[in-house]
């Protein structure tokens, strides 16, 4: 779509709603003292940061974060990061789920959770209601869905990417027919049988603008816009979940339409995706590029100096704001901001989430006194395969690897998950320690 037809559309009638998602069980333990859309991203962002920058960019200024574990960090976050100013109309606001006098439960799914607000929602003045995932790593514009939703006379748009067979039975796949219409939806199709019945016809590659020769899927991307007055519709019942329940019920009753997405889309929704998503960024031309300034990724300001580096090699790294990285080694290693790396240190293929705050020299002094580690990685210690959450003190001569362990395991000093050692936000690993 041109730029001008996508820069006509009016974007003042659209209210969007982010999903902060549940427990985020998948990525605990980093989801274990805070919401999942405060998990950290990329050395310095959030992952929040990631759909609220993809709707200031599409113009879109007033956004509603849903969450239901709602920890302190992600509010300070979220009232530091995004202040409008009071005549744009603009806002990020947290809708918490809260225990009413007709109903005590949490968020059963996504469309409970959008249930349970509409009438907040409802009162604001919005022609069409969007709605985003909040634990995943694309950079979308929305006025192009927004357009084609309005030009198809869509009452719904779900967005779309092609996936190949590897990744179809993990996700939501729908049917299409010429116009881009849905005709079928099937959450996770796991028979084989079933899923040779829904590929995409290799006819309509051109038409879709797909330069694939592989066999694809059309995959939701869990991105939906609904017309104001359906989705009113649609949740006048007690179905929890949109991708499960509404979506493959409003297929028979409404338009339904597909706008098919091509471009870098990742789910972060497990320890193993986010870390991998987190280690790619260190590649010479990573797949989600932070440094588009066409539509840059916004986040908190920090007012941190510039790291300093004395004398360490480092190879495919991202270093973020404020840190101090003595004589080490770092290869394929993101350091967050504030990170403290000691001398004689290799670390490979890490992902160190930062620290909130510089250690006083005084609680220094009281915790060396003690023989424990100072807040950072100590000296002479080796890490691999790892993510190493905020403030975690590490303490000299440690190893940490994954090699000869169990999938998945629960230690008190740190927990594996998918084959990568995590060690806990403000987890302590005395000196000399082998994990």
């Amino acid at each position: 779509m041109s730029q001008t037809g996508r820069q006509s559309h009016n974007t003042s009638n659209v209210l969007s709603v982010i999903m902060g998602g549940g427990q985020g069980t998948r990525l605990f333990p980093l989801t274990k003292e805070r919401a999942k859309p405060a998990v950290p991203l990329a050395g310095k962002y959030r992952l929040v940061d990631i759909p609220i920058s993809n709707c200031i960019n599409s113009g879109l200024r007033r956004v509603y974060l849903l969450t239901q574990f709602n920890s302190a960090s992600l509010h300070r976050h979220i009232s530091q990061a995004y202040k409008f100013d009071h005549f744009s109309g603009g806002f990020v606001e947290i809708l918490a789920a809260e225990q009413t006098a007709t109903d005590t439960t949490w968020y059963q799914g996504t469309a409970d959770a959008v249930r349970k607000n509409l009438i907040h929602l409802m009162n604001h003045d919005f022609e069409y209601l969007l709605i985003l995932s909040g634990d995943q790593l694309y950079r979308m514009d929305f006025r192009d869905i927004l357009a084609q939703h309005a030009e198809t006379g869509a009452d719904i748009s779900i967005a779309t990417i092609p996936v190949p067979r590897s990744e179809a039975q993990s996700l939501g796949i729908l049917q299409i027919n010429a116009e881009r219409q849905i005709t079928r939806f099937v959450e996770k199709p796991k028979d084989p049988a079933l899923l040779d019945t829904l590929h995409l016809e290799r006819a309509t590659y051109p038409a879709l603008g797909i330069q694939d020769e592989r066999e694809l899927f059309l995959a939701s991307m869990g991105i939906y816009i609904f017309n104001r007055e359906v989705v009113r519709e649609l949740l006048d019942n007690d179905r929890t979940d949109f991708g499960k329940h509404i979506i493959p019920g409003a297929i028979q009753t409404h338009k339904v339409f597909s706008f098919v997405f091509q471009g870098y889309w990742e789910d972060v929704g497990t320890i193993r995706s986010f870390f991998e998503a987190n280690l790619d960024m260190c590649s010479e031309l990573p797949r989600f590029n932070f440094f588009d300034m066409s539509a840059p990724i916004f986040s908190r300001l920090r007012f941190l100096p510039g790291s300093k580096i004395n004398g360490a090699q480092i190879d495919h790294a991202v270093v973020s704001d404020g840190c101090i990285i003595n004589q080490s080694r770092i290869n394929h290693s993101v350091v967050g901001v504030r990170s403290i790396v000691g001398s004689g240190t290799r670390l490979d293929r890490v992902i160190l989430l930062g620290c909130d705050y510089y250690e006083s020299a005084e609680s220094i002094r009281e915790f060396e006194s003690a023989g424990r580690p100072r807040i950072g990685i100590g000296d002479n210690t080796r890490i691999e395969n790892a993510i190493i959450d905020k403030n975690a003190r590490i303490g000299n001569n440690v190893t940490i690897s994954p090699t000869g362990k169990p999938e998945n395991i629960d230690h008190p000093l740190y927990f594996v998950r998918d084959g990568i050692v995590i060690i806990p936000k403000n987890g302590i690993v005395p000196h000399g320690t082998t994990i």
